[in-house]
């Protein structure tokens, strides 16, 4: 595609993740898949057009707001462009680029366009929540969760995520996993906390050769491979991975245990359980199941209490992956909050039916927010005494009550976690 095509599908792509409520993700994969004839380098292109609006959209927002101008597709990308570096007659250019590219730009557009000559993406009259990119009903509690370091904490929050992989040690140590990454062209870093993490800067494709074909890695962030950790799984346990989806912590936890004793992996959803079929095959893992929480489902009850460990890594608010998913920011609601909450705490009821005395529950989230995390947890604790909280000790350099993650304070994803031990 000519830089000219690349803009034209970008607009078209901003134009439906604007007017979808789906997943920004999922409505570009739609999008290329609607348009074969887009190569994987144009994607690239395409996608990184999109996506630097999407993590400066309050920001872009704000300033087309501020001339009284229409927040449309192509202005956005013309004012990103500009605050990227771009002059006025370069952007031109691109919008007369021919029949594959965006209409020209109107007089009116141009008229629009210089004037935000000489200015740059932040201004001392922004609100606060658009500085940071979030909801505005989101800032205080927030605020309140980092206090001075929130403006550090919502910049790492920001920007890009590096593409973190696990090391399946099932089938390969970490140190003969870089090597065979750098035979496929890719300088991978150790991770500073978990044991079986690599780093890769950027958005790199590492899913079409051989390490990842082989099983011998996986795509899975850092702060996730701790949540596995964290579950402290060992050969012969059994295990309940309750809230599994396509199964990247059944996965992790399946090293852990050598694939000896039993995972039973388990969803509401059948697609995203279907999905982790081909994952547990590609890795080598014998000793996991699947199985579909239904209503009305008997399972629950004949296998209460004879789980060594069950992990709840429940659904959240996903405030902690907002690097990787910029649009979400957008469509999170308080009342979203308040039903993710509700939900969460029906889901550690059921959950902790199926602890043994002496097993552990383990709440995770990819959240920021209290309300989610240390809240649900004392609200858990209160309605079952029989659960006593257990500092978390591994990684020894995360020791604590809990474990929380954050962009800043350690490059992972955002993620909080709790070991609650049954003792009676």
């Amino acid at each position: 595609m000519t830089p000219g095509g690349q803009l034209a599908a970008a607009i078209d792509l901003l134009a439906e993740i604007e007017a979808d409520a789906r997943p920004a993700d999922a409505v570009a994969n739609a999008f290329f898949r609607g348009r074969r004839f887009i190569g994987a380098g144009d994607r690239r292109e395409v996608s990184s057009l999109v996506w630097g609006v999407l993590r400066t959209r309050r920001h872009l927002g704000w300033w087309l707001e501020h001339f009284a101008a229409p927040v449309t597709p192509r202005l956005l990308l013309c004012v990103q462009a500009i605050f990227a570096g771009m002059s006025l007659h370069k952007i031109g250019i691109a919008f007369a680029a021919g029949r594959y590219g965006p209409p020209a730009l109107s007089a009116e557009e141009s008229e629009l366009l210089q004037k935000f000559a000489g200015h740059t993406l932040e201004h001392p009259n922004m609100p606060e929540a658009v500085k940071y990119e979030i909801p505005d009903w989101i800032l205080p509690r927030l605020r309140a969760q980092y206090g001075p370091a929130l403006p550090a904490e919502m910049a790492a929050l920001a920007a890009p995520a590096p593409l973190d992989l696990r090391v399946n040690v099932l089938k390969i140590s970490r140190e003969e996993a870089m090597a065979a990454l750098a035979r496929e062209g890719f300088q991978a870093q150790a991770t500073a906390y978990s044991p079986w993490g690599l780093r890769l800067a950027g958005r790199q494709s590492v899913t079409q050769g051989p390490a990842f074909q082989q099983g011998l890695v996986e795509i899975q962030d850092e702060g996730s491979q701790l949540i596995a950790l964290l579950v402290g799984a060992e050969p012969g346990m059994r295990v309940a991975d309750y809230c599994a989806g396509a199964g990247g912590k059944t996965l992790a936890i399946a090293a852990t245990m050598g694939n000896k004793g039993h995972i039973v992996a388990c969803d509401t959803s059948a697609p995203r359980l279907e999905g982790a079929i081909k994952r547990l095959r590609r890795a080598g893992v014998h000793n996991a199941e699947r199985h579909l929480l239904e209503a009305g489902d008997k399972w629950g009850k004949r296998q209460a209490g004879k789980f060594d460990r069950v992990l709840v890594d429940a659904p959240c608010t996903g405030t902690g992956t907002w690097r990787r998913n910029p649009d979400a920011r957008r469509h999170l609601s308080e009342t979203d909050l308040r039903e993710l909450c509700a939900k969460q705490a029906l889901i550690l009821d059921q959950a902790q039916k199926l602890t043994k005395p002496g097993g552990r529950l383990i709440y995770a989230t990819c959240s920021l927010l209290n309300d989610e995390n240390e809240a649900q947890v004392e609200s858990f604790l209160a309605r079952y005494p029989v659960f006593k909280r257990v500092d978390v000790t591994a990684p020894e350099a995360l020791r604590g009550a809990y474990l929380r993650l954050s962009p800043r304070a350690h490059g992972t994803d955002g993620f909080f976690a709790a070991v609650l031990e049954r003792v009676a």
